[in-house]
């Protein structure tokens, strides 16, 4: 399913990869498994392990593509406005799970310009919990709406199964959402009704373009074929 173009092509434009934050969602090992697309897709990628390099107006704005994966950590408010001008000014902006959607709980203008913020994962029931790592991760569809048929980054793609964490996530109707996911109301549940999160959005902002994925806890679920196929495709549609 892996359709974009593979061939080295010239570096033409330069892509910035944070990644770092919790260690549980293998920050390394799943941005590694991109470095070599993008390098193969014209992009000279850069790798830091903080957003520090957010606050330098002057390299920003060399930027064509960030691709962030970092987990519940913070980021200062001169980073931030770096991050926000640079995707106002034309800056690709994307990344999967909480490496984009659980990033900087302390900033509110983040979560505004993201779009989506994880909010739970709420995992099997009760009586099936082992008090493993495994009691968060729950069967689930990735269910595509008619919007995703034609876009370029779904398009071809129907719905597909995980059993991986599964993103009830807070968010607004600016996003276009691509595809979805339900919760479940279940017995024993405190909610009553199905909730349905988007699992696969983009969102413009000024002159850029975000692609959030939730899809994408381990490296085992970005080697999935479908999510990998999408985030491949959103990292090309988002960059300048």
């Amino acid at each position: 399913m892996n359709d974009t173009a593979q061939s080295q092509q010239p570096a033409t434009r330069k892509a910035l990869v944070v990644r770092g934050g919790w260690e549980g969602h293998q920050p390394v090992e799943t941005t590694d498994l991109f470095i070599p697309f993008l390098e193969a897709n014209g992009f000279e990628v850069h790798v830091e392990d903080s957003p520090k390099p957010y606050a330098d107006n002057e390299y920003m704005q060399t930027v064509d593509l960030l691709l962030q994966i970092n987990t519940m950590t913070t980021i200062e408010s001169e980073q931030f406005a770096g991050l926000r001008r640079a995707v106002e000014n034309g800056m690709g902006f994307g990344g999967w799970h909480g490496g984009i959607a659980d990033s900087y709980r302390n900033n509110s203008d983040y979560l505004h310009l993201v779009g989506g913020q994880f909010a739970a994962h709420p995992g099997k029931r009760a009586e099936e919990r082992i008090g493993e790592r495994s009691d968060n991760y729950v069967p689930y569809t990735v269910n595509m709406l008619p919007a995703a048929a034609e876009h370029p980054i779904t398009k071809g793609i129907g719905d597909f199964e995980l059993t991986t964490e599964q993103y009830w996530v807070l968010h607004d109707d600016y996003n276009d959402v691509l595809a979805t996911t339900t919760q479940e109301a279940r017995p024993g549940d405190p909610w009553r009704r199905p909730v349905t999160s988007p699992a696969i959005w983009t969102r413009q902002w000024g002159k850029g373009r975000i692609f959030v994925s939730t899809p994408g806890h381990q490296l085992d679920i970005v080697k999935n074929p479908a999510v990998r196929t999408i985030i491949e495709r959103g990292l090309l549609w988002a960059a300048r």
